[in-house]
């Protein structure tokens, strides 16, 4: 069986041609409604990382990726909120046993949606949030910057940094209480749709079981390097959409030159070492950049003065991949981006790998 005859692809396909692509543009200027969501938890796709022995589908990677493609290119707004979902069961299933039983089958089953507030982590060594041990159970105080899905996400994934420098993340229902109080949404350039908002953590109080994981900052930390070094299959999504926009004799040379950066995108997401080969993966993905900028912008040239109006499938794609341009970025993904920018980085179908790139995590990361 071929990716493309998979089930799992074969359920996204359906959602995304029946529902989110007819309505992407209604949504964006609307926001993500509730029957989004639902229809998202029924489609079985929240599972998708999931054990299969807590109701999961444990797909393989290539899998996940050609599904994350087909949601963001359908609707990025909806496909940002659904995306959050999978790193709380990726913890969970590695996690605490009392967080795990009581969650990890309703997440895998759709049941329950969840989001995340962790990546304010990624500014140490300031703590934007800390996490005290408070009895039998866990404080938290801070501020969350970003975080999204705020009215449609069922729970969230809380994270803060203790006095000895110890990453903990908990499970606490995502709506207004004591010790929690969120912004007003957001009003971005690009999926506000999304229901971002900002949360102030002032006490909250947290039990004990429903702690997910507790890890020394510094064994957490490449993990999440990890993550963010690779390119997002969203940005091949989205560039597929734009170029859908295109006659065949424009988007035949793009089309291609993202296929061949698509294949060395993932070939490098898939080697076994996952921080090895950083420069590479840094140029590969600021190729990615470059080659959806190009997608973009060539529909929206194409679309002539039809996009400028806030209805024009061409200019909501861009302000996607705008979005994609800062989502989880990290001071070492943007220095590398930039260096890709200048005179002697990226051109249209080359790309040369640097030297090895790091930088301190930056403390106003991305989304």
């Amino acid at each position: 069986m071929t990716i493309t005859d998979h089930p799992l692809v074969a359920r996204a396909r359906l959602l995304a041609a029946e529902l989110l692509e007819p309505e992407a543009e209604r949504v964006d200027q609307e926001g993500v409604p509730a029957s989004h969501i639902e229809a998202v938890k029924r489609s079985g796709l929240l599972g998708l990382t999931a054990p299969a022995e807590y109701g999961g589908s444990a797909a393989p990677p290539a899998v996940v990726r050609e599904v994350s493609e087909i949601l963001a290119a359908a609707c990025g707004s909806t496909w940002f909120v659904q995306s959050q979902h999978h790193t709380p069961v990726q913890v969970l299933a590695r996690g605490e046993p009392a967080a795990r039983e009581r969650l990890l089958g309703p997440l895998a089953r759709g049941e329950l949606l969840s989001g995340v507030a962790y990546a304010q982590l990624r500014a140490h060594p300031a703590a934007p949030v800390r996490a005290h041990h408070d009895g039998t159970g866990w404080r938290f105080d801070g501020t969350v910057p970003w975080y999204t899905g705020w009215g449609l996400n069922d729970v969230l994934l809380l994270a803060g940094l203790t006095e000895d420098d110890e990453a903990v993340f908990a499970f606490v229902d995502a709506r207004d209480q004591p010790g929690l109080r969120p912004s007003d949404p957001l009003r971005l350039a690009a999926l506000t749709a999304a229901h971002t908002v900002s949360l102030e953590l002032d006490g909250l109080r947290v039990p004990g079981d429903s702690v997910a994981l507790r890890i020394p900052y510094a064994q957490w930390a490449p993990t999440d390097r990890a993550k963010t070094l690779n390119t997002n299959p969203a940005v091949f999504g989205i560039a597929s959409a734009a170029l859908s926009l295109l006659d065949e004799k424009t988007a035949a040379p793009l089309r291609s030159h993202v296929a061949d950066v698509r294949t060395r995108a993932y070939a490098l997401a898939d080697h076994p070492a996952p921080l090895e080969r950083v420069a590479q993966r840094l140029a590969v993905r600021a190729e990615a950049y470059a080659a959806l900028n190009t997608a973009t912008t060539a529909a929206v040239v194409a679309g002539g003065g039809r996009s400028m109006s806030l209805t024009s499938k061409a200019q909501r794609l861009a302000r996607e991949g705008m979005f994609l341009l800062i989502q989880g970025q990290t001071a070492e993904t943007r220095k590398a981006h930039l260096e890709a920018l200048g005179p002697q980085g990226l051109s249209f179908g080359s790309c040369r790998s640097r030297g090895d790139v790091t930088s301190r995590p930056d403390p106003e990361e991305g989304p």
